[in-house]
């Protein structure tokens, strides 16, 4: 059936919305034969080129049939094992960085605060725990490399994970093939030390911490992927963060999304989850300026429909992608003893300046200590510093 027949009476946005959120409950509440004539609307008024809740309503369905079906976890493996070619994932990753500006602005409050911190010190020491292609570091390295008294020594260690490995198509050794090259084209010294292990199985003798050092720890859109108390009576979450304060780190810097997703009921779920895809895929809209694009079709097929499917599909130990709010992030942080480290007035500043220069729709509120970024109020990612 055409496209644009199949929407006559059906117009994209609140109305598909109210649909899904309508899939949701009835499958929340077991009526299979609502919830049946309820996803066949919904499957006609759904199109993964047209408008952002058409788009994002696609994935959804995925994810809400996935739990029907009580396939979720078969869908998601499959989902991960299809991934595309690694250089055309890391293209996809990349865009969505560009794109989004949300993480890349958090990691330039995570590099402001940890150059505040290492202003004077001569041996520094930066552990990654999901050093990704590394390049978030590039340009403080440069900022190091440029001091007036000469550059320090730098040691990183980078934790690796299966998707970064992946989208680099070969293992850490690309990444300390690159600091090298960094090292001797500026001239700073720069230790490599990759770490090829899953977060959670990370001892403190895996970091190699030496004395005279000044530590600092980098927990970049990782804890939500770490199992709490309510999956691991080990609590790995919170191990992770006992035994970062065990090395006396200078500064932590913590950047997670803003979502409430860990231990909430499936429809609470997939209602916070609409919310906040629904609003990362109308930012996507404004700053790619032009639709029906199969660069950004293959970015958030790639990309967060992976994501939107774990969380609405999966649950216990399958359930990886758990999100919690910052004042949560607060309250783990706090129990394993640290406190906050406040972010530079200069940095949220220069923060805010490069902010203007995309769309008039995003936000930036400083709360509790932390620096949230949004799009049209809706919060969507937050970043802290800690020692």
């Amino acid at each position: 059936m055409d496209k644009e027949v199949s929407l006559q009476g059906f117009p994209p946005g609140n109305d598909l919305k109210q649909l899904l959120i309508a899939c949701a409950k009835a499958l929340s509440d077991n009526k299979m034969d609502d919830f049946d004539k309820l996803i066949e609307k919904a499957r006609d008024a759904v199109y993964v080129r047209g408008e952002p809740m058409q788009r994002l309503g696609a994935y959804m369905i995925q994810g809400l049939l996935a739990r029907k079906l009580s396939k979720g976890t078969d869908i998601y493996r499959v989902l991960k094992t299809i991934k595309p070619k690694s250089e055309i994932l890391l293209f996809h990753m990349q865009s969505l960085y560009e794109i989004c500006p949300y993480l890349k602005f958090c990691y330039w409050a995570a590099k402001g605060a940890i150059a505040e911190a290492m202003n004077n010190e001569d041996h520094i020491h930066i552990i990654d725990f999901k050093i990704g292609q590394g390049t978030q570091w590039i340009s403080l390295l440069e900022k190091l490399a440029a001091r007036p008294g000469g550059a320090p020594h730098v040691r990183i260690t980078g934790i690796d994970d299966l998707v970064s490995e992946h989208a680099r198509g070969e293992g850490l050794g690309v990444v300390g093939r690159q600091f090298a090259t960094f090292s001797e084209k500026f001239n700073i010294p720069i230790e490599f030390n990759g770490v090829p292990d899953f977060a959670q199985n990370v001892t403190r003798d895996m970091l190699h911490v030496r004395p005279g050092e000044a530590l600092a720890v980098n927990l970049a859109m990782l804890l939500h992927l770490i199992p709490d108390e309510s999956v691991d009576v080990n609590n790995p979450r919170d191990g992770i963060l006992r035994m970062v304060k065990s090395l006396s780190p200078k500064v932590v810097t913590l950047i997670e999304q803003e979502s409430n997703t860990n231990t909430t009921s499936f429809y609470h779920r997939f209602v916070e989850s609409l919310e906040y895809y629904l609003a990362m895929f109308k930012s996507i809209d404004d700053n790619m300026k032009y639709r029906s694009s199969n660069d950004r079709m293959n970015m958030e097929r790639h990309i967060l429909a992976m994501d939107m499917v774990n969380v609405i599909a999966c649950e216990g130990n399958e359930r990886v992608k758990r999100h919690e709010l910052f004042n949560k992030w607060k309250f783990r942080l706090t129990s394993a003893g640290f406190s906050q480290y406040p972010l530079s007035t200069f940095v949220n500043f220069e923060i805010k300046r490069e902010l203007g220069s995309h769309s008039k729709h995003h936000t930036l509120v400083e709360k509790d200590g932390a620096l949230i970024l949004g799009w049209k109020g809706r919060n969507l990612i937050s970043a802290s510093a800690w020692h």
